[in-house]
């Protein structure tokens, strides 16, 4: 799992058109069999209005923070094409091709409207997205029984959750995120989306659907190197390869995975070129419903031998201990101890450390936590 090094506070900078990308990768967009429709000066019954856009109808998901919190959701490294378009406010597609923003109201709740849909089942696409069957509450009062410190940093941290997100969309971007730095994953994302059905702008950022298996399998090698990928690009072109070869066709060999056991994921989808056991984790767990994989990197393993398996620490992370690594998390947290190691990682980002401690200083209590609380935690 590719982890940013800090929350975004405050709106980022649009990004530069796909065509701007790189000055070879124009022909990448020649191959598109249709011209990009701009929704916005083109309305469709579907298409809001300008008024709409700039004073739209927010719709209460009926979710509080502390089941949705958006800043610790969106911008921790679990996708990389939803866009920070206000203060509190995160966009991106649903269930392909439904253009959602999600924002905060004052009342707590946390409202959606729908910028642009094509077809039914719009909100079923984003309850599903969200995760909502699972209670966050529920499932932290586990782990805050099972673990202290998970406890004092959970009230802090409250609302981050774990999505449910297309598989092959998915798998496409954490190939993208092998050895790469936050803001080239989200470049490279956003030129493979780019090749999709435009759905409109929102915030100074272009929104599309993601494009298909059969869309991926025109672009080359030569194409995506072209726009920079390096030698992912030989994994993202050998990955679509082996779907299409898949019985069923690939996206529906992707979502089977939903209904295997995690072992059995992680070996079918480390056959693909590109695919490691971490990429393979990081898939399972934010799209095929694999809520105890623990995508096993160097951030993890610290948190690992600092608190869990202590035996192992001033030791060096090797393929045989990643197991041992998972183990250690299912033990401590359960079935959903991926969505444990999510709110862990997120509180060792320097931008929470620097908010947590500011928040322990400012407690009538900050002395007896400073000595065994979650300050000291952090500054171990």
């Amino acid at each position: 799992m590719k982890r940013p090094a800090t929350i975004p506070s405050t709106p980022s900078t649009p990004p530069p058109s796909p065509q701007t990308f790189h000055s070879k990768t124009t022909t990448l967009r020649s191959l598109s069999s249709k011209k990009p429709r701009n929704i916005l000066t083109n309305p469709t019954p579907t298409t809001i209005t300008t008024t709409e856009q700039e004073n739209p109808k927010w719709v209460p998901l009926n979710l509080s923070r502390s089941e949705l919190y958006l800043p610790l959701t969106f911008p921790t490294g679990q996708t990389f094409r939803w866009k920070q378009t206000g203060p509190t406010q995160y966009t991106g597609v649903v269930g392909r091709s439904h253009l959602v923003s999600l924002k905060h109201l004052d009342n707590g709740d946390v409202g959606y409207h729908f910028h642009y849909t094509k077809d039914t089942g719009a909100r079923e696409a984003l309850l599903d997205f969200l995760n909502v069957g699972i209670s966050l509450s529920e499932v932290w009062e586990g782990f805050k029984a099972s673990d202290k410190r998970f406890a004092e940093l959970a009230i802090h941290l409250g609302g981050a959750r774990v999505l449910r997100q297309d598989p092959l969309e998915c798998l496409i971007q954490f190939i993208c995120s092998s050895n790469n730095n936050i803001k080239r994953i989200s470049m490279m994302v956003d030129f493979i989306s780019s090749l999709g059905n435009y759905l409109g702008a929102v915030g100074g950022f272009k929104f599309y659907e993601f494009p298909s298996l059969e869309r991926l399998t025109m672009v080359s090698e030569q194409d995506l190197r072209a726009a920079g990928f390096g030698y992912r690009a030989k994994y993202i072109v050998g990955t679509v390869e082996a779907l299409k070869s898949k019985p069923g066709g690939g996206t529906e060999w992707l979502a089977a995975l939903r209904k295997v056991d995690l072992p059995e994921a992680i070996v079918s989808l480390c056959s693909l070129p590109g695919v490691g056991p971490k990429v393979a984790a990081c898939i399972a767990l934010f799209s095929l419903d694999q809520h105890h994989a623990i995508p096993v990197d160097t951030h993890v393993w610290k948190i690992a031998t600092r608190y869990l398996l202590p035996e192992l620490a001033g030791t060096s992370l090797t393929p045989k201990l990643h197991n041992r690594v998972a183990d250690a998390f299912v033990r401590t947290y359960g079935k959903y101890a991926g969505w444990a190691q999510t709110l862990l990682f997120i509180a060792e980002l320097p931008s929470q450390k620097a908010l947590l401690n500011s928040t322990e200083e400012k407690s009538p209590n900050s002395k007896k936590r400073k000595q065994g609380g979650i300050t000291k935690v952090l500054k171990e």
